[in-house]
């Protein structure tokens, strides 16, 4: 079989006796995806997705940096550069992936691909260079079936509600074409507003006066472009949007008087600003943005610490978003501290915080969010959304912030076929987590159950307001 029974459970019988009970309980609840950068314009057109590779490899960007690091070129993975070339050849791409699947022994990556092949095309062999052409063929004969398209996969993932994520430039037409069809998936945008708030992205300018021209506001002066967030808000919240999202270089927050704000926004406007002036720029709008959360309820998601297109070459030629982003330390007591004393003690606020330093989840922001009103803990994230990440962070955090702090699971993925793989995981490692807990005697598992349902469902829609 590709997928044990009894995968990430304890290998002592009787913990993983209790894990199983819990398992049992919890695994089949709805989905809850609260944010994730899948395409809407798959439900909104609900077509055949074209192809395993375009599917499965092509926009998983776990699946193409580990491929890149041992050799292989990303035009040869099916990745288009942008400067016009010619497409590669699909099944070359899949022979290529499955040759090379070894790669992914010991990771999360080959946990969501084995867990998919077996549960959503029944396969029950291993994909190798010799089974490459069987697998190709079965999932493409799959997907050119009703049953597999995206509307019907949300159903059949238990998908109760997604978000996406959109830049405040977006028309947002496929969710407004979600909305005619009368189909009663619940498909929701999530505002990201980086293009517009971080000066160092790329076409800043241009999307400046993008951002203008959409909401009808003069973002000439540095009201006028707060006044423009405020309407793009509301927008999307129209649209089902219960959250923004952040991700920042760091935590850094400020909380300038409207003089500096003013003459930092001129700078920042005519492109005379350097990086530090970039950096404060962000860190005031992350205080800004809490503000408007606390004016229109939007929850407010900070994901900081990536160094993005680490790699120039990939960036240069491909684009964002292709697999070179790399981890950071951050910082997050002295950080934060700017924001939280404007908005910290608002019992009315949601902020979720998310780390890819692991090294401050005791230090810092178990501690922050144990104290905060305001504060979220959101679970292991990204290189860490894996077995022992989560385990990790269950440890690291729930002594000193608690379970109820925290806010469940989110997969944060493009790759749609991995969500129910990836939330079956995090279910998994909570219910081994909380059986090692009832075998230590320090939760009776009545409680345990309580939680595991809690963590896999009821937190999420909590603290997105889902």
């Amino acid at each position: 079989m590709l997928i044990h029974p009894d995968r990430l459970f304890s290998a002592d019988p009787a913990t993983r006796d209790v894990a199983r009970r819990l398992y049992a309980a919890v695994k089949d609840l709805p989905i809850v995806s609260p944010h994730g950068h899948t395409d809407p314009r798959w439900f909104a057109e609900n077509r055949p997705f074209a192809d395993p590779a375009q599917l499965l490899v092509i926009p998983d960007h776990y699946v193409l940096r580990m491929l890149y690091s041992q050799g292989l070129t990303l035009e040869e993975l099916g990745v288009a550069p942008k400067a016009a070339g010619r497409p590669a050849d699909p099944r070359a791409v899949w022979r290529r992936f499955a040759a090379n699947y070894h790669l992914f022994r010991g990771t999360p990556s080959r946990l969501w691909l084995d867990h998919t092949f077996a549960t959503l095309f029944g396969l029950d062999v291993r994909l190798t260079a010799a089974t490459a052409d069987h697998y190709y063929d079965h999932i493409a004969a799959c997907l050119a079936r009703e049953d597999y398209l995206p509307r019907a996969l949300f159903e059949r993932f238990g998908i109760e509600v997604i978000a996406t994520t959109e830049s405040p430039l977006d028309d947002l037409r496929h969710h407004q074409a979600i909305r005619d069809s009368g189909w009663p998936g619940r498909v929701v945008t999530a505002y990201r507003p980086d293009p517009v708030v971080d000066p160092e992205y790329e076409g800043f300018a241009a999307n400046l006066r993008a951002f203008g021209d959409r909401t009808d506001c003069d973002v000439g002066t540095f009201a006028g472009y707060i006044e423009a967030h405020r309407r793009r808000r509301l927008y999307f919240k129209a649209f089902g949007a219960t959250s923004t999202d952040h991700g920042h270089p760091t935590a850094r927050t400020a909380d300038l008087d409207p003089a500096s704000c003013e003459a930092l926004y001129q700078r920042i406007r005519h492109g005379g600003a350097g990086a530090e002036d970039a950096e404060l720029f962000r860190a005031q709008m992350l205080t800004e943005m809490a503000g408007l959360s606390r004016e229109d309820g939007l929850v407010m998601q900070i994901h900081p610490g990536a160094f993005r297109n680490h790699n120039a070459a990939i960036f240069r030629d491909f684009g964002r978003d292709l697999g070179a982003d790399i981890p950071q330390a951050t910082d997050y007591v002295r950080s934060l501290k700017p924001l939280l004393d404007r908005h910290g003690n608002d019992r009315d606020l949601t902020i979720i915080l998310f780390t890819l330093d692991e090294t401050a989840y005791a230090r810092e922001l178990a501690p922050l969010a144990g104290h905060y009103p305001a504060l979220r803990l959101g679970p292991a994230w990204w290189f860490f959304d894996s077995p022992d990440g989560m385990r990790r962070y269950r440890e690291a955090v729930t002594e000193t912030a608690g379970f109820y702090n925290t806010v469940g699971f989110n997969d944060d993925t493009r790759a749609f076929p991995s969500i129910p793989a990836r939330h079956d995981v995090a279910r998994r490692i909570d219910c081994r987590h909380l059986a090692d807990l009832v075998a230590t005697h320090r939760l009776d598992e009545d409680e345990a159950h309580e939680v595991a349902h809690d963590l896999a469902y009821r937190l999420a829609k909590r603290a997105y307001k889902l």
